[in-house]
């Protein structure tokens, strides 16, 4: 049981969190950017003053009063009180091959592509795949349609290549985190950009991923000798896989190496506070990769539990069979119209969820989450779950999220986490979250390692690497089937 010693230990560390990020923070660029500002150079929106964040401002949001309890906690389980509601997904469309566009090129400008491309290795990627040969050959021939066009093609690829990846969707295994980029920086005005400024060379700069893992990853490809092939091979793939993600993660926001099992809370690009985490075991329930956004922190969670366990494992018929062993476990359950049981389990110690949840609403039904089992954190490897993310130290991470994202006084979050009873506490900021797997990355302790590929993720990637460039498509993310994994045992 948790002890209020440690509660209020949760609540003090929470509350100085908070402080350290308030002063990280002030004054900065807003974590999110506008739905308008998507359509424009990427520039970030001014995040609002340091007033706005302050945490010992009265709220006047709604999200940080306490709700009234679900129907769950009032007897009557909803048929899915916990499962998430709402999918950041795209829409599934047919994917096809994108069309480079075709702009003016003078012989200069060709030249400064040329050289850019011959010493692109520096970023992980090869010189032959932007045709270097019929670059030179266009030059040769002089300022004209024909230039315009492989020059064109030429730096549209690898514009394509260094802000997207190389690596072809096909080959990222269970990746669902939708990069954004090309909306924000499209093709077009970038190639327009840089001929207008006659600065080809600097758009290499400029698409090249802000997260510091990136710029030690290069680091670690230029120090490493030829002959060390497949360390290599690896430095490149896991540069890529920055790639894949957002240019800009945020100023704020939580993120998570699922090889590593570890998860961030992270102020512009800087390691405040780290969790050990629990992820999926590999197969079915491997944990998948995600770009979400926090939408509440929910404090003594309820768990609809899955049909999966209902039926497949006659926990409804032992719920509605025997009224004082689910009492005793927490357990309500209702018989449907239908014959079919919903099982809620109730806000407790004992709770799947234990006492603290971050929903992140997605098709996959994955959420950070509290767990009882807190031995699973002592393990070295950690991929124990049915996909979800369990987090250390939850309840401090709630509540700093709470204090943060809501505007919440910390004696406020305090009280609710040690309620004992539901409290959602809906985000007024945008917390982004990211799920990734990188299998060469700085640890927690800042040092370059390399991590097991647990979910044997590394192949394909690799795979692709090694063969001819992909001609890139609309496909915005994997089309592999989305296995709702709302299953925190």
């Amino acid at each position: 049981m948790v002890s209020m010693t440690q509660r209020r230990r949760s609540a003090v560390s929470a509350f100085t969190l908070s402080g350290l990020i308030l002063a990280a923070i002030a004054g900065q660029p807003a974590v999110a950017q506008s739905a308008a500002s998507a359509k424009s150079a990427p520039r970030i929106k001014p995040q609002p003053s340091v007033s706005d964040w302050d945490i010992g401002a009265p709220s006047t949001s709604p999200g940080t009063a306490a709700p009234t309890p679900p129907a769950s906690v009032q007897g009557l389980p909803p048929a899915a009180e916990d499962a998430d509601p709402s999918s950041t997904a795209q829409p599934v469309v047919q994917a096809v091959p994108v069309l480079e566009p075709v702009l003016d090129w003078s012989v200069a400008d060709a030249n400064a592509l040329l050289s850019v491309i011959q010493g692109i290795k520096s970023e992980g990627l090869f010189a032959k795949d932007y045709r270097p040969d019929a670059l030179k050959a266009a030059i040769a021939s002089g300022a004209g349609d024909g230039l315009n066009q492989v020059a064109s093609k030429s730096f549209a690829w690898l514009i394509e290549d260094l802000r997207d990846g190389r690596t072809p969707m096909t080959a990222r295994v269970q990746w669902f985190a939708v990069d954004p980029d090309q909306d924000q920086m499209p093709t077009a005005q970038i190639m327009a950009d840089a001929l207008a400024a006659h600065d080809v060379a600097g758009v290499v700069n400029r698409l090249a991923p802000t997260h510091p893992d990136y710029a030690v990853l290069k680091q670690a490809l230029a120090s490493t000798p030829e002959a060390q092939a497949a360390t290599k091979s690896l430095i490149r793939a896991n540069m890529d896989r920055w790639r894949w993600l957002k240019h800009d993660l945020g100023d704020v926001y939580l993120i998570t190496n699922v090889p590593e099992f570890q998860l961030r809370l992270t102020v512009k690009n800087r390691i405040v506070r780290t969790y050990k985490t629990v992820v999926g075991k590999p197969g079915r329930t491997a944990t998948p990769q995600l770009a979400e956004t926090v939408s509440a922190v929910v404090f003594n969670p309820t768990w609809t539990v899955p049909q999966s366990i209902v039926k497949g494992e006659g926990l409804g018929a032992k719920v509605i069979g025997s009224p004082g062993w689910a009492r005793a476990n927490g357990y309500k359950g209702v018989k449907n119209a239908d014959g079919s049981i919903t099982v809620v389990q109730q806000p407790g110690k004992n709770n799947a969820l234990g006492l603290m949840k971050i929903d992140m609403p997605n098709p996959h039904a994955i959420y950070l989450h509290d767990t009882p089992s807190k031995q699973y954190f002592n393990s070295e490897v950690r991929a124990f779950s049915h996909g979800c993310i369990r987090t250390e130290r939850a309840v401090e991470l709630g509540m700093t999220m709470a204090i943060l994202g809501a505007q919440m006084p910390p004696d406020q979050a305090a009280d609710m986490s040690r309620a004992g009873v539901y409290q959602k506490v809906a985000m007024t900021r945008t917390f982004p979250v990211y799920i990734t797997y990188m299998t060469m990355a700085r640890s927690i302790d800042g040092q370059l390692k390399k991590f097991a590929d647990i979910y044997d993720r590394d192949k394909p990637v690799l795979a692709s690497f090694a063969a001819p460039r992909e001609a890139k498509t609309t496909q915005r993310a994997s089309d592999e089937p989305i296995i709702q994994l709302d299953n925190p045992l």
